[in-house]
């Protein structure tokens, strides 16, 4: 049974052609939920003029990152990459879940990018927007063609994923780490397999992305847990036990940040809510709210990944407090960036020093 995670496919006002018909409805959900044929994915080839993207975000800890796809089929209903979509007259809605972009000239387009002799090495973000391990990884495997790279070079490397697929690279992970060049950020949202189940529908299930933080510890690999998003009055009661199973498999740090509702995402955000959790939902908003300010989002630097009022105050409390329990550091340790050796720009081409 191929479950989505958005509820509707309704286009974005902000982009395109208002009138265009949207191609899906909340009647498609239905129709995979009772077994009927399901809503298929379609993957795109794009082919980008550059592989890297540069921010100057101070909530941000990386400045580049390389997104191997655009779209997500983990279909995660409060996934903030979703209105990126928009961007293409797509919906941020089933769209998002179903229409894929794949970028197969990416880890060539890096290569360039790092034979440049401008170009100074510093820690490439991997999963800052959609998935890098999601399902068509193992059809494109753009990810791993991005990670020789990086062990071919001596580039460092962060990786965030909710996927159990990078075991299928240790190979090149344990490697990087023995470099100092690598980390991987598991994302464990909830231990609840019905919630993560219906908020996560595609993802890997909690106990196979707590089986992949041990396995990556046990090869060498640093490792650290996610409990993100928290959302209040539905899964922000799991923190403590988060850590702590995640701790016991070899974690070597942690990290939770409350859940933001971007433009499209607020509304089929709600709409979920309603659907899976109707007895919930407006507590559940209400909580949001009164730590964002009285809306569902606040988009300005320095807010946007911070819970505000007394939700947010117990929220950094309890993060604070259960980092302490497990005795791990607020911060991760720097990768290095003394490894990098310029590669020639077509790998064909030899390197004489």
């Amino acid at each position: 049974m191929a479950h989505r995670g958005a509820t509707a496919n309704a286009l974005s006002a902000r982009f395109g052609d208002p009138a265009r018909t949207a191609d899906g409805d909340f009647r498609d959900w239905l129709r995979a939920a009772e077994g009927e044929p399901a809503l298929h994915t379609e993957v795109t080839l794009e082919r980008p003029r550059a592989a890297l993207t540069r921010n100057d975000s101070p909530d941000l800890p990386f400045r580049q990152s390389f997104n191997a796809y655009r779209g997500c089929e983990h279909g995660c209903i409060y996934c903030f990459a979703r209105p990126t979509h928009a961007f293409h007259g797509l919906s941020p809605g089933l769209d998002f879940e179903s229409r894929l972009f794949a970028k197969p000239d990416g880890p060539a387009l890096l290569r360039a990018e790092f034979a440049r002799a401008r170009y100074r090495p510093e820690v490439l973000a991997m999963g800052t927007n959609t998935d890098p391990y999601q399902p068509i990884e193992a059809r494109f495997r753009i990810t791993r063609a991005v990670l020789e790279l990086c062990l071919e070079v001596g580039h460092p490397v962060a990786i965030t994923t909710k996927s159990d697929r990078c075991l299928g690279d240790l190979d090149l992970l344990a490697p990087l780490a023995r470099e100092g060049l690598v980390m991987v950020m598991i994302s464990v949202t909830t231990l609840e397999p019905r919630l993560a189940r219906a908020m996560e529908p595609r993802a890997a299930a909690p106990h196979r992305r707590l089986a992949a933080i041990a396995a990556l510890a046990e090869a060498g690999v640093p490792v650290f847990v996610s409990a993100s998003p928290m959302i209040p009055a539905l899964n922000d009661h799991e923190l403590e036990a988060i850590f702590a199973r995640a701790h016991a498999a070899g974690a070597s740090g942690g990290t939770a940040m409350p859940i933001r509702l971007p433009f499209e995402v607020a509304p089929l955000f709600e709409a979920w809510l309603r659907h899976h959790v109707p007895t919930r939902a407006d507590r559940v908003l209400r909580a949001i709210r009164a730590m964002r300010g009285g809306r569902l989002n606040d988009p300005r630097f320095g807010h946007r990944l911070r819970a505000h009022g007394a939700w947010g105050d117990l929220l950094a409390q309890r993060l604070a407090r259960a980092r302490r329990r497990h005795g791990w550091a607020e911060t991760r340790p720097p990768l290095r960036t003394d490894r990098f050796r310029r590669p020639a720009a077509d790998p064909r081409q030899g390197v004489l020093f």
